[in-house]
């Protein structure tokens, strides 16, 4: 297929690119900037430079281009965040950004349409030891300062499903990405805590995320939403041991959770939630299973493999 993909250059964006032209397809990737359009030229991609979020700009800079599928992995999302207000920007793109995506499909003609949702948008909250499941009511209101999240995950599904497309509700990403990176710096300095109690949340490795993604483009059907996870979720203790071990760095100090109470993003994520996704729907019907069932696969060999974590 002929591809067209926001956030190209971007943390899954760039794997992705990659794995669609291994699979086959011509990519064409939207980049903010010249820069991002040579490094898709170097991947083998063309680029359209345009703003996901300026709508005019973007149609005037697609017209005249055809693609059968379009796919949203554009975010604003730098680090993990540590409060509400540093997801705002990835809130609008969420909206209004695939507003205007969608409306971009029409004009170049696309058949498919695939956006990225995340795990969280179940609730940030106990879901308790059954695996939630892709019929677990979603993005819901009435969750205080995390209703503009939900808000504008809830905003990106039904934009897409209401043209019959496809939703990847992905699990936290690691893997040799930026926040990985930092996360195993901070661990061989030990400023890297783990707080009692802890979360347990769903992780997928990033090139686990970007293979589920290039499955659901050739295989998924219209108007599903498919949980993307390893198949371990962890506690967060357990995966910041883990990292600290991938960095070779000594035991994480112990803090007391309602420490974190200062950064409250961090402390839902960390302290407040407990979410295990279940993928058995992406394994059925895509024919997908995760490289890396677990974070310990995943992150051994990261530095051999990768960039240093110094």
């Amino acid at each position: 297929m002929n591809v067209l993909v926001a956030g190209a250059t971007g943390t899954l964006g760039s794997v992705l690119v990659r794995r669609l032209l291994a699979a086959g397809h011509q990519v064409c990737g939207i980049t903010r900037s010249e820069a991002g359009a040579r490094r898709l030229a170097a991947a083998g991609a063309t680029a359209v430079v345009a703003d996901v979020m300026d709508r005019d700009a973007l149609l005037t800079a697609l017209d005249g281009l055809h693609a059968d599928a379009v796919i949203h992995q554009a975010t604003a999302i730098r680090g993990l965040p540590l409060f509400h207000r540093a997801l705002y920007a990835t809130d609008a793109l969420r909206e209004r950004g695939t507003a205007h995506l969608v409306e971009a499909a029409g004009l170049v003609g696309a058949r498919r349409f695939l956006t990225q949702s995340f795990f969280l948008g179940y609730g940030y909250r106990d879901h308790g030891d059954e695996p939630v499941t892709e019929e677990r009511p979603f993005a819901e209101p009435g969750q205080g300062a995390f209703d503009p999240h939900m808000r504008s995950m809830r905003a990106n599904e039904e934009q897409v499903f209401a043209i019959g497309g496809i939703s990847l509700r992905y699990g936290m990403f690691y893997g040799p990405e930026p926040t990985t990176w930092r996360l195993m710096r901070m661990a061989r300095r030990r400023l890297l805590p783990v707080p009692r109690p802890a979360s347990t949340v769903s992780l997928v490795h990033i090139e686990d995320a970007a293979g589920a993604t290039v499955a659901a483009l050739e295989r998924g059907r219209p108007g599903r939403a498919y949980n993307v996870a390893d198949d371990h979720p962890v506690r967060f203790d357990e995966y910041v041991r883990e990292v600290a071990r991938a960095a070779g760095g000594a035991a994480p100090p112990a803090v007391p959770g309602w420490l974190l109470r200062a950064t409250p993003y961090m402390h839902a994520l960390m302290v407040g939630t407990r979410l295990r996704l279940s993928t058995a729907l992406a394994k059925e019907e895509l024919g997908w299973t995760p490289a890396y069932p677990s974070c310990r696969e995943g992150l051994a060999g990261l530095e051999r493999n990768g960039r240093p974590a110094r």
